[in-house]
Order: structure tokens, then C-alpha cells, then sequence
């Protein structure tokens, strides 16, 4: 089972994708705390992506599909895995599928946990974190729509895409989940 968590900040996908790992023995994979664990250990990779992100630069998508190319690959991925916050551009979607035809992957199921902004303001600023402003989270929200939103285009017209309403309680939302994953 090779799963897409799509979503943008604040609705719920690592509660969901810790979840799903856990019921169906599949890794949880976040490319952000791959690039982070990088950085942490001062890898080569770790070290070009430290000197983008401190530049404020996104780190170009061929790494980032480095990245995943080699955790995919590992033994624990056999039997599928979940990309959580992944991909985030239609170039990184469309590399990912050229990996998955490379290695003979079966293609994703795209799961969208949907939440209206106003409602992701409010669960965010609850939280209470330095990082989550309204400002600061107006910004992260602007970015996904400008950027990874699209990435629902190239998802749907493949027909292998499912919105689940994210506004519900934590359960509601896993109950959906496992009925599209049957």
C-alpha cells in the first residue's frame, strides 16, 4: 500500500500517518524530518541542505527525490509506505512517478485531509508555539496554496485521489481513511 498524506498545515496529517503506520506496518515517511536527521548528522546532503535553508532557499527537488529514492528502497518499505508532506510541487510529483516506474512501485493512493483555513488558524494558534502566529500561519497557508495546492490537479486527474473532510474528530477522520484504503 503506497500512500500520499496531502494536506496543508494543521489538519491532522502525522495524528493520521502515525495511524496508519501503525495498523497497516508501513513506514511514515516525512521529508522534512529525513532533511532535518541530514542536517543532524552533518551528511553531505545534510550539509548542502543546512546552507539552502539557512539562505531561506528550498532545497531543489532533485535532492529531495534523493532523499526519497533511498528511503523507499529500504527493506521496511516493502510492503508500502506513507509520504507525508510529500510531494509539494507538480516537478517533484512528476519525479516521484518516474521513481515509482524506475523501481516498479504500484502508483499512490492520494488521501487529502481538507480543513477551511479559518478552522486550520484556529487549531494552529491553539497549540500555543512561538512559530504559529496568525501571521506567520496566513504565510505557511498562502505558500500551500500557491505551491502544493496544485499538486491536487496532477493527483486527481489520475483518478487515484480522495478528499476526506478533515473537520471532523480525530477518529471520524481514520474511519474515512481505512474505508478508502480497503
Amino acid at each position: 500500500m503506497h500512500i500520499i498524506l496531502f494536506g496543508a498545515p494543521g489538519v491532522g496529517k502525522g495524528t493520521q500517518a502515525e495511524k496508519i503506520s501503525a495498523d497497516y506496518r508501513i513506514p511514515q515517511i516525512s521529508t522534512g524530518e529525513m532533511l532535518r536527521e541530514a542536517v543532524a548528522n552533518n551528511t553531505e546532503l545534510g550539509k548542502k541542505a543546512k546552507l539552502l535553508m539557512e539562505t531561506g532557499q528550498l532545497v531543489p527537488d532533485n535532492i529531495i527525490l534523493g532523499i526519497v529514492e533511498d528511503r523507499i528502497l529500504k527493506d521496511d518499505c516493502k510492503n508500502g509506505f506513507i509520504l507525508d508532506g510529500f510531494p509539494r510541487t507538480i516537478p517533484q510529483a512528476e519525479g516521484l512517478s518516474k521513481l515509482l516506474k524506475k523501481h516498479s512501485l504500484p502508483e499512490f493512493k492520494c488521501l487529502e485531509i481538507a480543513v477551511p483555513d479559518e478552522q486550520i488558524i484556529e487549531r494552529l494558534m491553539a497549540r500555543g508555539r512561538a512559530d504559529d502566529t496568525e501571521e506567520i500561519i496566513r504565510n505557511r497557508l498562502k505558500v500551500y496554496n500557491d505551491q502544493t495546492a496544485p499538486v491536487r490537479s496532477y493527483y486527481q486527474n489520475d483518478g487515484a485521489f480522495v478528499s476526506i473532510d478533515g473537520n471532523k474528530s480525530i477518529d471520524d477522520v481514520y474511519n474515512e481513511i481505512k474505508i478508502h484504503l480497503s
